[in-house]
């Protein structure tokens, strides 16, 4: 020992003994180590995969996409644009009871059936349509047996 020096009482720090680990100190060291994790494969018994089926709502709009509803762009005035007045077309007047128009060409034969009985308040039984080299439409118009097309083409002003 030096000189001078006292004897004194140096409490000594406690001796370490094997404490439990806590639960972060399990993580920590299983995060080092890497925990062995044996997840199951999930087996499928087929090869095709088919997404889930969820839930699929209708729409409902907070308001309407458009303003006012489109208005009908072929109404009657429109899909009719005039009568047929050649010689061919008297020919099918006086013999087979059918008129003849030319109509607009993006009018089936429904629509010229329709429009032919809105404007001339006559019934037709079939309706035929062909488009000229022209471009144009033309519709054969054959009405039926209760109406005569001579009297129509009359009350039209074709003849």
């Amino acid at each position: 020992r030096p000189s001078g020096e006292t004897e004194s009482c140096i409490p000594m720090p406690p001796k370490k003994t094997a404490a439990k680990p806590t639960q972060a100190a399990k993580a920590a060291s299983a995060v080092k180590k890497g925990e062995k994790i044996h997840k199951r494969q999930k087996i499928r018994p087929t090869s095709r995969f088919h997404l889930p089926k969820t839930l699929r709502l209708h729409r409902a709009p907070k308001y309407p996409r458009r303003s006012a509803p489109r208005e009908n762009k072929l109404d009657q005035f429109r899909v009719i644009k005039y009568p047929l007045t050649t010689e061919s077309a008297m020919k099918k007047i006086e013999d087979n009871n059918t008129l003849v128009f030319i109509v607009d060409v993006r009018a089936n034969k429904r629509q010229v059936a329709e429009a032919v009985k809105k404007m001339y308040d006559i019934q037709s039984s079939k309706v035929n349509s062909l488009i000229r080299p022209d471009g144009q439409k033309k519709a054969y118009v054959r009405l039926t047996a209760d109406y005569d097309a001579l009297d129509v083409a009359n009350k039209i002003g074709i003849i």
